[in-house]
């Protein structure tokens, strides 16, 4: 009766002493979000709500490699860290835009350790890549640069992407001469990621047309209607990950004349700042769920017999950082598996080069998400 009472005792001690430490891991916040929908307000609110009871956790790595794309990588998945929440508000705004104000709960400890997992998923998967290729017509007219790609790469950069767009793709479209054939040929843009090593690619249209001439304030103004229709991509599986459309965006600058190239890059200017935060968002959403998850990885046998694939498969499913194996599928003598991991294709080649591996496979060809291997002898 006395150790039990003793131990008793020392339970309760302890739970005194850590109580009031992990109260102060729990921080309580209010802010207020915005959107152009209301659930792009109540995901702006959780952000805010993660960078302001967060934020002296977030900034106490501001020394770390790649500080600026692990944070923004953490914000995206304020969703997933922000749980304990309640709606105070909502509600239109002045503006055409949307309000969501919440109480939220923000637990530190929490937030150390999903920056210690994204940290360790960047160290194996390396720095993300994105290709951009946006055509700009204005009053039909085909244009040499683009103002969607430059706010795109921008952003992207600036959050810690290398990102390859513009004059770079153009090089590898002229040298093939088949630059009409890309626009809208999503399995061409897809290709050309690959080559950049991309895991994500962005392609779409954006377009400006005169509208008029207008008195504004006294000053004759030609205005323009512009629209963009943006895609992103996953390039090793080519799945459309996000969609984003404008439609009569305007924009304007003086003049007399109904044609005005200066009012056309105004109204697309127009449209890319808002569909270049809407894509901005989705990328970083998608980048953390997608590494969060794993990358997927095609991984091709030729040769080998549905026995022999089933034992891969196996085997395939005990490999450190392997979430799930899909497959095999057996078509023509040759076995598909589709592996979601937490490592890069050719951190997985690396793997079924060494041991008893090279008795089942011998590998021929690595590509980006892709690994091609026949049946050894």
């Amino acid at each position: 009766m006395r150790y039990a009472l003793r131990n008793l005792l020392a339970v309760l001690l302890v739970g005194l002493l850590i109580g009031p430490a992990l109260a102060q891991d729990i921080v309580e916040v209010t802010v207020t979000g915005e959107g152009m929908t209301e659930d792009e307000a109540r995901r702006d609110a959780l952000r805010k709500a993660l960078e302001t009871g967060g934020g002296v956790e977030i900034s106490s790595h501001s020394q770390v490699e790649n500080f600026v794309l692990i944070r923004d990588t953490i914000y995206a998945r304020a969703e997933g860290i922000v749980t304990d929440y309640k709606i105070v508000e909502k509600g239109p705004a002045a503006g055409g835009i949307y309000f969501c104000k919440i109480v939220a709960k923000v637990d530190k400890s929490v937030i150390a350790s999903t920056w210690g997992a994204v940290q360790n998923l960047l160290d194996q998967l390396g720095q993300p890549r994105i290709v951009i290729y946006i055509r700009e017509r204005i009053d039909n007219v085909l244009q040499d640069g683009s103002i969607f790609e430059n706010n795109l790469e921008n952003r992207l950069l600036k959050a810690g992407f290398a990102v390859y767009a513009g004059q770079q793709v153009q090089a590898i479209m002229d040298k093939e001469a088949k630059d009409a054939e890309v626009e809208g040929n999503v399995a061409k843009m897809q290709a050309i990621a690959k080559d950049f090593g991309a895991q994500i690619f962005i392609t779409g249209t954006a377009n400006a047309n005169a509208a008029g001439v207008r008195d504004l304030y006294g000053e004759p103004t030609a205005m323009y209607n512009g629209d963009g229709a943006i895609k992103m991509f996953y390039t090793d599986t080519g799945e459309m990950v996000a969609s984003e459309s404008l439609a009569n965006w305007r924009g304007g600058a003086r003049g007399f004349r109904e044609g005005s190239p200066q009012a056309g890059k105004k109204a697309i200017e127009n449209a890319a700042e808002e569909i270049g935060a809407r894509l901005f968002q989705s990328v970083m959403e998608k980048w953390s769920t997608r590494i969060s998850a794993g990358g997927e990885i095609t991984l091709e046998i030729e040769g080998v017999s549905m026995a022999d694939a089933l034992k891969i498969k196996q085997k395939l499913s005990q490999v450190p950082k392997v979430e799930r194996v899909a497959g095999p599928s057996l078509t023509k003598g040759i076995a598909t598996f589709r592996i979601v991991a937490k490592m890069t294709a050719e951190d997985l080649a690396v793997y079924l080069v060494d041991g008893d591996w090279p008795q089942l496979m011998e590998i021929v060809d690595l590509k980006l998400g892709r690994i091609q291997a026949k049946k050894p002898g």
